[in-house]
C-alpha cells in the first residue's frame, strides 16, 4: 500500500522555496514603496529608494568578482550601507561577516584571516585600526570605503567609495544564488571561552525565523519608528534589519551611542522601539530632566546581555518606557527567549514587577525547545527556581556551527543540544533565570570578554606571576572585569601599571577596571578557584 502523504507530491518551485530573510524587502518595497525606510541625519530613503541600493549593491559586488560562498565583511557604525549589507550581500550568495568595531587590530585581522575575507566594506571612521589590521593580515581583500555623509571622515584605503560602487550597479539586479535555505548567510565572530574568537554561521531559514520570531514578542509594525542604539554588529542587530523591514517599519540610524543623541533622536523622530544593552537603560535613566520630560509617550525597549538590575528595570518604567527582558546568544541569532508577561502580574507591587521582569523567560515561538539541564545527566533540572543546571537550546534557530573549528562544535551540540555554558533555574512556572556563567564570560556593556584572553595578556607582564579575572558588578556597564594578580619574588607594580601594560594589548572595553594583588586560591591539582573570588569582590566592593 502507498504512502498517500507523499504520492506523486514533490517539491516543485511552484510549492517549495527557501526560506530567506532577503525576500523581506521585496514584499514591503512591493507595498509601500513611498514609505521611509531609513532615516540617517538628513537623509531619508524611502523602501522604492532601499531596494534599489540594495540591488546596486549586490550587482557592483558581483562585477567586483563577488562569488557565492565567499565573505564580505563589513566595519561600520550604524549606518544606511550596513542596512544596505544585510540585503546585498546574502543576495549575491556571499556572506556577509559583520565586524566588531570595538575590536583591536590583532582581532580584526584575526577575523580577516579565519574568515577568508574577499571584500572589506569600512567605515572611514576606523581606517585607522583597520589599516593595522590589513597590515598584519595575510589576507589581500578588495576594500571598499564607507565615506559616511553623517560621519567625521578619515582616510580612504580602498580604490573605490561606496557611492561609487552603488553609482555602478544595477537598481533592476534581482539575483538568484540562493538556492538552499541552509545556505551560509552571515558570519559572526564571539569571544568564546578562548582568546581567539569563534566563528557563528548562520543559516538563510535561522534568521528568517528568528526575524520574524521577534514580533510575537515584540509586535512592531509599519509605523514602528525604530532607533538603532544596539550595535547592528551584534548578531546582525538580533536579526533586527530583517524584522523591520518584513513590518514595513523605519529604521533610525545612529552613529553613536551616546546619550543627548539618543533622546534627542527619540524626541525628534517619535521613536517607537529600540534595542539596548543595560549600559543603555542606565545612560537614559540618567539623562537631562528636561530631556526626559520630552520623550514620546510609550517607547518600548527590548534588553539582553548581563541582566538588567531589577532597580533599572523599575526606573526605565517609571520614565513610561516599556521594557521587554530577553536572552540569547550569539550562537542563537541573538535574542530567543523572552521574559513573557502574563496580566495577572500587573496588580504586583513595582518591585516584585521588576524582578519577575528580569527573569531571562521562556522560548520564542520559533525556537523549538529552551530547557534548563542537568549537564551530566542532561535531564531537565526541578522547576523548583533553585536546582542549578545549564541551559541548553534545540531548534532552527540555532546556529549551523562554528566555522573550521568541529571540535568546538561537536561539544557545543554534545547529547543533542546547543550548550549555552550558561547557569540558571528554572521556576515553577516554567520560566528560567541566569544564577552564573560557567564560561567566565564577562559581558560589559552587551560585549562578550574573555577572561582568558585578559589573563593571557596579564602573564605577558615580566613581573605578573599569576593573574585570574572575574566579572565585577558596575553601575554604568553591568559588568567590567576584576583581575587578581599574583607578583614574582621580590617585584612591585602599581594598580594603574598593570591596567597600563593592558591598554598595550587589548581593545579598551576589555581592559580590568581594578586590580587586586592577592595570592590566588587554587584546588588540589592547581586550578584556580574562581568562585571564591568572586565572594571576595563581593564582600570588598558589593557588601
Amino acid at each position: 500500500m502507498g504512502n498517500i502523504y507523499h504520492q506523486g507530491l514533490d517539491k516543485v518551485p511552484a510549492n517549495s522555496q527557501p526560506l530567506t530573510p532577503i525576500n523581506f524587502l521585496n514584499r514591503t518595497a512591493d507595498v509601500h514603496p513611498e514609505k521611509i525606510a531609513i532615516i540617517h541625519g538628513k537623509q531619508k530613503f524611502t523602501y522604492q529608494q532601499y531596494r534599489e541600493n540594495v540591488r546596486r549593491l549586490a550587482s557592483g559586488l558581483i562585477s567586483c568578482g563577488v562569488k557565492p560562498g565567499q565573505t564580505v565583511s563589513i566595519m561600520a557604525a550604524n549606518i544606511p550601507a550596513f542596512l544596505d549589507a544585510h540585503f546585498g550581500v546574502p543576495l549575491t550568495g556571499a556572506v556577509l561577516n559583520a565586524i566588531n568595531i570595538r575590536l583591536d587590530a590583532t582581532n580584526i585581522a584575526f577575523i580577516l584571516d579565519h574568515a577568508e575575507c574577499d571584500v572589506l566594506l569600512t567605515d572611514t571612521a576606523f581606517s585607522g585600526v583597520v589599516k593595522q589590521a590589513l597590515a598584519i593580515s595575510k589576507r589581500n581583500p578588495l576594500v571598499i570605503d564607507i565615506d559616511d555623509i553623517e560621519g567625521p571622515g578619515g582616510e580612504r584605503l580602498g580604490s573605490i567609495e561606496y557611492q561609487d560602487l552603488l553609482n555602478q550597479g544595477d537598481e533592476n539586479f534581482t539575483g538568484s544564488f540562493i538556492f538552499d535555505e541552509w545556505q551560509s548567510l552571515a558570519l559572526n565572530y564571539t569571544s568564546g571561552t578562548t582568546g581567539n574568537p569563534k566563528g557563528v554561521v548562520y543559516s538563510h531559514r535561522g534568521a528568517y525565523l528568528n526575524a520574524l520570531g521577534h514580533n510575537f514578542i515584540w509586535p512592531t509594525d509599519h509605523n514602528t519608528n525604530y532607533l538603532w542604539t544596539l550595535p547592528m554588529f551584534h548578531c546582525n542587530g538580533w536579526c533586527f534589519p530583517w524584522t523591520i523591514v518584513a513590518v514595513g517599519g523605519t529604521q533610525i540610524c545612529l552613529r553613536q551611542v551616546e546619550v543627548s543623541a539618543i533622546v534627542n533622536a527619540m524626541i525628534e523622530h517619535k521613536v517607537s522601539h529600540f534595542c539596548g544593552a543595560p549600559i543603555v537603560l542606565n545612560m537614559i535613566l540618567n539623562a537631562d530632566e528636561s530631556l526626559l520630560a520630552q520623550l514620546p509617550k510609550n517607547i518600548k525597549v527590548m534588553t539582553a546581555g548581563a541582566p538588567p538590575p531589577a532597580a533599572v528595570i523599575k526606573g526605565i518604567e517609571n520614565i513610561g518606557i516599556e521594557i521587554t527582558q530577553s536572552y540569547g546568544l550569539t550562537e542563537v541569532y541573538g535574542p530567543c527567549v523572552v521574559s513573557e508577561w502574563k496580566d495577572e502580574w500587573n496588580d504586583r507591587s513595582a518591585d516584585e514587577r521588576a524582578a519577575l521582569k528580569a527573569r531571562q523567560g521562556v522560548r520564542y515561538l520559533t525556537q523549538e525547545d529552551v530547557d534548563v539541564l542537568d549537564p551530566d545527566t542532561m535531564q531537565p533540572v526541578c522547576a523548583d527556581g533553585e536546582t542549578m543546571g545549564e541551559i541548553m537550546f534545540r531548534g532552527n534557530t540555532t546556529m549551523k556551527g562554528y566555522l573550521k573549528n568541529a571540535k568546538a562544535t561537536e561539544e557545543a551540540f554534545a547529547g543533542g543540544w546547543f550548550h549555552s555554558g550558561d547557569l540558571a533555574v528554572k521556576h515553577p512556572d516554567g520560566y528560567i533565570e541566569i544564577r552564573d556563567r560557567s564560561k567566565d564570560i564577562i559581558i560589559s556593556g552587551g560585549e562578550n570578554i574573555s577572561s582568558v584572553e585578559v589573563e593571557g595578556v596579564l602573564y605577558q607582564h615580566p613581573d605578573i606571576l599569576e593573574a585570574a579575572v572575574v566579572a565585577m558588578k558596575d553601575e554604568k556597564w553591568g559588568e567590567t572585569p576584576c583581575a587578581f594578580v599574583g607578583l614574582k619574588s621580590g617585584k612591585n607594580l602599581t594598580e594603574q601599571e598593570v591596567i597600563l601594560h593592558c591598554r598595550e594589548h587589548l581593545a579598551g572595553f576589555k581592559v580590568p577596571k581594578t586590580i587586586i594583588f592577592s595570592e590566588l586560591p587554587k584546588t588540589s591539582t592547581g586550578k584556580v578557584q574562581k568562585f571564591v573570588l568572586r565572594e571576595k569582590i563581593k564582600t570588598l566592593f558589593e557588601s
